[in-house]
């Protein structure tokens, strides 16, 4: 595993179609903003000979020309496929966002992968959000691997980072998170900074050395070897430890030399078990270098450590009439089931779908049948449930901006297949004649409002299509056309989620759009008992209109509607007409009696009213029905009711007091906490929803992007005076 004298194979350049799930490996890079992983992965491309040494592909571009607004942003903001080949294996590295907005591209990278390599800066160390991530990897036993960037760091420490791995990511055992190599430094320089030149092998006890760009081999002398049994005898106890073989570890307590390739056996078996997560360091090739610092070590691991497609477990499928179906692992020739991780517009191809293949072999041209989900609530996806046969499109592997044509995609391969029109993020693929759905992966709620409108009348004509097509790339938005405000919302993870999908509707869609302030739906009611009289008469030659109706109007409980009552006696209303005087109370109540906002709540009670056996009619009652309530509302006290969310926020027990204070001074009612395990509480409260449209960007910051939240509605109720009272300054004249 990049440990052995001789374990130099070679490179196999550019990978092509794998012919057997055996030579794939599926690896997803993970890792806080800044951390280095699109850097690694361009490195691991130099290395196998994907690029060459200015960074380029053979047919133009770099390895990361994935999207023109990254390069604008200077951050990666979706999961990027690069497949290399490395001694006959083809590795898709899953590049991901470490930026928390992105996290939903980081669940395509998790559900399309077999093994994580966890990218941690020596400079920086380890976040909050890289250990949830690192959770939920361990929920699913998903085998890892940990890489130390940033080594040439000026305050970089990669014993203490080391340490750092091991008390974040190791739980209960520490000694599971151990480097299997070590740096080898140079010469200090004139700042007494000595540069990272290349690698002792623990297990081997040899020096790989790439001060010359190219990595040599060679014994460590006696000061230097003395220098690394500490740490190898710590490395090899821990292998041991995850041995199958029980008699390994009485064998080494008892002074036996236990041979070094059955050592890299076991911790090969190790790690693809998920068991054991070996530390490794790796640095970008210097100017002019064929190979980066450690990313021979990190092929190796690769190839060797990390599960093939075949020993991860077959998917859970239904047919669509709900039935499961038991699948083979990973079997080439079994019916055909892929999912689309993702899904892009290409302005000259049109939609792309990357595509994971787990059972079957994908061709072009094969006819497939396209199923979606039609499922909400959290971690769900919140569009139609749909489905359609399809002809798949050319095949390709993903290269930059370059796609590579691949003549199939066998099962446990990653493929972009091109002219699915209407296939979507998380849409299952099958055979025509044997359509089959997999089981979604979670999704976080986007809760971060952003109300927008159409900048022109040409913008408006185009903004329909434009934001279908976003939220069927992008299944972390969601999009609301609010009933009550009449807005258009799109739904998001944060602002700079935001931010993109506003840029991509400039840019690849053609849509200028103007973000408006989002209004929450607010209601009235009254405050007390009052009474009105509404009174309709008009005489103005020909057919007149004459209704009279009085009302009582009292408060009711919350959520009680609108209920009307008829206590009219004597036919003062005759009873054709009392229909027509709840219908303008309606219509009224809908439109507000203050400020403009619904009346609910509240019981009408038509008491008494006069009638013309000519001039009456049901339009004659409904105004006068809708002025009665009017004239009530006008002497009586109305108050404005604002929604209120039940929110539950899962923090980590040093920002309990933090998130507390923060949600009092919300004017939130903190409910209860409970210990959540891991060091985390949950809290919960129930906040007025105006209080909480940031909420989402807030509490990132207040927590270092270690909490998350969820909210649901819970009532309207009586927003206090002083706010009411700020809120129709804001808005003058609204209704």
């Amino acid at each position: 595993m990049g440990d052995k004298a001789n374990a130099h194979p070679g490179a196999a350049g550019r990978a092509t179609a794998a012919d057997h799930p055996a030579s794939v490996r599926n690896v997803v890079l993970v890792g806080h903003r800044g951390a280095g992983k699109t850097t690694l992965v361009e490195a691991l491309a130099l290395t196998a000979g994907a690029v060459n040494r200015a960074g380029r592909v053979e047919d133009g571009g770099t390895v990361s020309d994935f999207d023109d607004i990254e390069h604008r942003q200077q951050r990666s903001v979706q999961l990027s496929l690069v497949p290399v080949g490395w001694d006959g294996v083809k590795i898709n590295l899953l590049d991901t966002p470490g930026y928390a907005d992105f996290v939903g591209e980081l669940r395509a990278g998790l559900r399309a992968a077999d093994a994580a390599l966890f990218v941690v800066s020596a400079a920086d160390g380890v976040d909050g959000s890289t250990r949830l991530v690192w959770e939920e990897c361990a929920a699913v036993g998903m085998p890892r691997a940990i890489v130390i960037t940033h080594l040439e760091a000026a305050r970089a420490d990669f014993e203490e980072t080391v340490r750092s791995c091991a008390a974040a990511f190791g739980g209960d055992d520490p000694d599971a998170v151990l480097p299997l190599y070590l740096p080898l430094r140079g010469t200090p320089g004139p700042d007494g900074h000595a540069p990272v030149t290349g690698l002792t092998g623990l297990l081997s006890r040899t020096l790989f050395d790439y001060a010359s760009g190219q990595r040599e081999e060679s014994e460590p002398g006696a000061g230097e070897r003395a220098g690394i049994e500490e740490a190898r005898n710590r490395l090899i106890e821990g292998i041991i430890a995850e041995s199958e073989d029980e008699t390994l570890m009485d064998r080494y307590l008892g002074g036996a030399e236990i041979d070094v390739t059955t050592l890299v056996a076991d911790l090969e078996r190790a790690v693809a078990r998920g068991s054991f997560f070996p530390v490794l360091a790796a640095a970008p090739a210097a100017d002019g270098a064929r190979q980066g610092l450690g990313t021979v070590e990190l092929l190796e691991l690769i190839t060797r450590g990390f599960p093939t497609p075949l020993e991860r477990a077959a998917p859970q499928v239904t047919d669509p009439a709900g039935d499961g179906r038991e699948l083979k692992p990973c079997d080439p020739d079994g019916p055909l089931v892929a999912e689309v991780v993702k899904t892009s517009s290409d302005p000259y191809v049109g939609r792309v779908c990357l595509v994971r293949v787990f059972s079957g072999t994908l061709r072009p041209d094969d006819t497939v049948h396209v199923l979606g989900h039609g499922l909400t609530g959290p971690g769900r996806r919140g569009g139609p449930a749909h489905e359609s046969d399809e002809r798949v499109g050319a095949l390709s592997a993903p290269f930059g901006k370059q796609q590579r044509a691949l003549t199939h995609c066998v099962a446990g391969d990653l493929a972009c297949v091109a002219k699915l029109s209407r296939a979507e993020t998380g849409d299952t693929l099958s055979a025509k004649d044997d359509p089959l759905l997999m089981e979604p992966w979670e999704l976080p709620d986007p809760l971060l409002p952003l109300a927008i409108e159409a900048h022109s009348n040409a913008d408006e004509d185009r903004l329909s299509q434009g934001l279908a097509r976003l939220v069927a790339e992008d299944p972390t938005m969601r999009l609301e056309q609010n009933p009550d405000t009449h807005q258009l919302v799109l739904w998001c993870l944060g602002e700079a989620h935001a931010d993109v999908a506003l840029e991509r509707l400039r840019t690849r869609y053609g849509v200028q759009v103007d973000v408006v302030a989002h209004r929450v739906p607010l209601r009235e009611t009254f405050a007390a008992r009052a009474a009105g009289r509404g009174r309709h008469v008009k005489q103005s030659g020909g057919h007149g209109q004459f209704a009279i109706c009085e009302i009582e109007v009292e408060p009711l409980p919350g959520g009680s509607g609108i209920e009307f009552v008829d206590k009219v006696v004597g036919g003062s209303v005759p009873r054709q007409f009392v229909p027509s005087v709840e219908k303008g109370v309606r219509a009224q109540a809908a439109k507000g009696v203050a400020a403009g906002y619904p009346l609910i709540d509240v019981r009408v009670t038509l008491l008494d009213g006069k009638a013309h056996s000519v001039d009456s009619s049901d339009a004659a009652f409904q105004t006068a029905g809708a002025l009665a309530l009017r004239e009530a509302a006008a002497d009586a006290r109305i108050n404005l009711l604002e929604p209120v969310a039940e929110v539950t926020v899962l923090i980590g027990d040093d920002y309990v007091g933090t998130v507390m204070s923060d949600l009092s001074g919300r004017r939130g009612r903190v409910l209860g906490t409970e210990q959540a395990g891991g060091g985390r509480t949950s809290i919960r409260a129930e906040v007025p929803e105006i209080e909480i449209g940031r909420y989402a960007v807030d509490l990132r910051s207040l927590s270092h992007g270690t909490a998350r939240f969820h909210r649901a509605y819970a009532r309207h109720e009586p927003m206090p005076a002083q706010v009411a009272d700020r809120l129709r300054k804001e808005t003058p004249g609204r209704g």
